[in-house]
């Protein structure tokens, strides 16, 4: 019998934790079991995960993309499911949807085609559904991969795309760019994640890109036409701030560990989202289009959010030119 092992890494994550674990337990695909990856929690997460008796495991390198990897080598499911504690599954019948592709034994992965919008939820997790990306810089630079309300598409690179009802069927191919795929909700078949594990970090977008360059051939994933609640930064400016940072610190820092160079795969998008950024109309732009389409003054968020990823990748690309960049310090990291 099928089944799905969820893969959850935390770190004092007692404000999200259970309406991530509820929403799980709500299921009506009920062969799962849970892993909790615990980076070092000393508030109640644990308690929390023991409540829905959860597998807990240790993470002594404290990053998600650690626990991801732990989880991976622990996992008994003939699928992998990649949470994170601030998702929620909209649906009790979201689980099953989400296999529902991997009857085309082609298919490697699935992955929702978009955030759900809630209009009573923060105003950034609002934004982020709205532009269908956490970061305006992979929007702005089309690596995005849930569907907008500006375009109504789900990334803004040109993938080779089969629409099969359900899902749309997508075709991934060696040394070209492909989008972010591989977190907020993402199921991998668990033998793709365990033969080419090789680190003790699972960056969710590298094990594609890493298996494409080995093997040059295609990868074949399905984006199924449903969504996933990222409550993310909810409406914390703060929040999203220090998200930010550690975004860019941690690639920076972890460089030398990752399979997917976008310094070569995306070589202008760099330039695109400075220009896009400075020039302030580009910006305003799509906040005019995105509010006709989709009211809500969330948008209004985006020329704030662009200048704050303008201003701290900046900052962070410094530190990293003149050697001084540091890894991110997880000891107060709370959700």
């Amino acid at each position: 019998m099928t089944k799905v092992s969820f893969i959850i890494p935390v770190l004092n994550a007692q404000e999200v934790l259970e309406s991530c674990l509820k929403s799980i337990k709500k299921q009506n695909f009920k062969n799962y079991e849970i892993l909790i990856i615990d980076g070092g929690s000393i508030d109640k997460t644990i308690s929390i995960a023991k409540k829905y008796h959860s597998k807990i495991y240790k993470n002594p390198l404290k990053t998600a993309e650690a626990g991801k990897a732990i989880g991976v080598k622990h996992a008994q499911g003939q699928y992998i499911c990649l949470i994170d504690s601030d998702n929620i599954l909209p649906s009790n019948n979201w689980l099953k949807q989400m296999l529902l592709p991997f009857t085309d034994k082609q298919i490697i992965g699935s992955e929702p085609i978009s955030f759900t919008y809630r209009k009573n939820s923060g105003f950034i997790e609002r934004y982020s559904s709205l532009i269908g990306a956490n970061d305006p810089y992979t929007f702005v630079t089309g690596v995005y991969d849930r569907k907008n309300f500006i375009n109504n598409q789900w990334t803004g690179l040109k993938i080779d795309q089969i629409d099969q009802y359900k899902y749309i069927k997508i075709k991934l191919l060696p040394r070209t760019s492909i989008p972010t795929i591989g977190a907020n909700g993402t199921i991998f078949n668990s033998d793709f994640l365990k033969k080419n594990l090789s680190s003790d970090y699972l960056f969710d977008i590298d094990i594609i890109s890493q298996v494409l360059n080995q093997t040059k051939k295609p990868i074949f994933f399905a984006k199924v036409k449903t969504s996933i609640i990222h409550t993310f930064c909810e409406s914390s400016i703060k929040k999203f701030i220090r998200k930010q940072n550690r975004r860019l610190s941690d690639y920076f820092y972890f460089k030398n560990l990752r399979q997917y160079n976008w310094d070569q795969t995306n070589r202008f998008g760099l330039l695109k989202f400075i220009f896009y950024t400075l020039l302030i109309i580009p910006m305003f732009i799509d906040v005019s289009i995105g509010f006709i389409k989709k009211s809500d003054f969330a948008w209004f968020f985006h020329p704030i959010a662009c200048w704050i990823t303008l201003i701290v990748y900046s900052m962070v690309y410094l530190k990293f030119k003149l050697g001084c960049l540091k890894a991110v310090s997880r000891t107060s990291w709370k959700q």
